[in-house]
């Protein structure tokens, strides 16, 4: 009988030869890294059954005959790491697949130069492109939380935390705004620009803004903090928080590691975006418990049926964005909120008392009644408020009426 040569690299002999199904990214990012230079053993090949596709299509087949012996290999430390980072994604990758999510994690460059597995074989160019603008921040992401983390590490996260005044009701304020306006409550974003838009404000006061949001009525306020895309920053949530605004504030992030979790509520967070194109359940269901446990309120957003779907069989989400932009080619329609909110799962999201959230290509009052009528308790905004002189009167102007008092 025929076996192969494989060389496992992983952090425990049990992970590299049981792989689990479901493997967590945040599980990985706050295991500890081991210091030491890695020995490998040469056995047969694990069962990857449940993992057949084309992604783990990147290493190469050596097959021995019955005579062959197991072995031991030396890998440096650095490589170590390396080839555990690949595991590790494709392993995510393919979970995340099985779920209806199309977005990878990172480039599927192939495994480090010293990976020997039960294939090597690598298409140089294939699938090193981005598939869509999502995809790209998703991997531009994945590099600038890597890097932000060897500055700062989630035990001195935790500490600061100590400290950290308790957040504000973000989920209350919206309710209390529906109530007080008959209205959906407003999350009013502040964005200074997008992929699709370029540059929406140029003379760009963060602080100034979001006082005009709350003067204009607006219950809360999401600030956009990814920097390369967006033109954002966490030194603009921290501005507003210290600004003196009462607004609770959601950070507009695209969170693939539950370390950012910690980083947005230490710079000042009340709520946290976190996108079910980008997240399979288990990281949705793990990243929902530690948003509770730190006080966040969760903005689970999904953009179809299935991850509608897939996102009102977690227990323990109070907050649903529907976004009417398909986030792969950026394109909006807002009967996507009407289409998501019919029949049982409209009454499934009754029964759970989930609050929803109607988000992009909102500009007229025409478009607030349509998305109120189809269910929503809440709307954010950006563009068409934010490119106002004054966007408190852009606010007003999006309702039909003053909805400050």
């Amino acid at each position: 009988m025929e076996c192969m040569n494989v060389m496992i690299s992983a952090r425990t002999t049990s992970f590299a030869v049981k792989p689990p199904h479901g493997l967590l990214s945040f599980q990985h990012s706050l295991n500890p890294i081991p210091q030491k230079s890695a020995v490998f053993k040469l056995t047969q090949t694990p069962n990857y059954s449940s993992f057949k596709r084309s992604s783990f299509l990147h290493i190469r087949s050596q097959q021995l005959d019955e005579s062959t012996t197991v072995s031991e290999t030396k890998v440096p430390e650095g490589d170590v790491l390396k080839v555990k980072e690949w595991e590790v994604s494709m392993f995510h990758n393919e979970v995340a697949a099985s779920q209806g999510i199309k977005i990878r994690r990172r480039p599927p460059t192939g495994p480090p130069l010293h990976y020997v597995g039960p294939f090597e074989f690598r298409l140089q160019n294939e699938g090193n492109t981005p598939r869509n603008i999502l995809e790209e921040i998703v991997w531009n992401k994945d590099v600038e939380v890597s890097q932000m983390k060897e500055k700062r590490s989630l035990v001195a996260l935790k500490k600061q935390l100590d400290n950290a005044p308790p957040t504000r009701d973000f989920i209350g304020a919206l309710k209390e705004a529906n109530k007080r306006t008959g209205f959906p409550g407003l999350i009013a974003e502040v964005k200074k620009a997008s992929p699709s838009r370029g540059v929406l404000r140029e003379d760009f006061d963060p602080v100034q803004i979001a006082k005009a949001y709350e003067k204009g009525g607006a219950a809360c306020l999401s600030v956009l903090t990814d920097q390369k895309f967006f033109q954002g920053s966490f030194e603009n949530l921290e501005a507003i928080k210290s600004s003196g605004v009462q607004c609770p504030l959601l950070c507009k992030e695209f969170v693939i590691d539950a370390w950012q979790l910690f980083y947005a509520r230490v710079k000042g967070a009340d709520a946290i975006l976190l996108i079910a194109a980008v997240l399979p359940d288990l990281d949705i269901k793990y990243m929902i418990k530690i948003c509770k446990l730190l006080g966040l309120t969760a903005l689970v957003e999904v953009h179809d049926e299935r991850e509608m779907d897939r996102v009102l069989d977690i227990e323990g989400i109070e907050l649903v964005g529907i976004n009417n932009r398909d986030l792969g080619t950026f394109k909006v329609d807002i009967s996507n909120t009407k289409k998501l909110l019919e029949g049982e799962r409209g009454q499934k999201i009754r029964d759970k008392g989930i609050t929803v959230v109607g988000e992009s290509g909102l500009f007229t009052p025409a478009d607030i009644a349509y998305v109120q009528e189809a269910g929503v308790k809440a709307v954010l905004v950006g563009e068409s408020i934010v490119k106002q002189n004054d966007p408190s009167i852009g606010i007003a102007q999006l309702f039909g009426k003053d909805i400050s008092s």
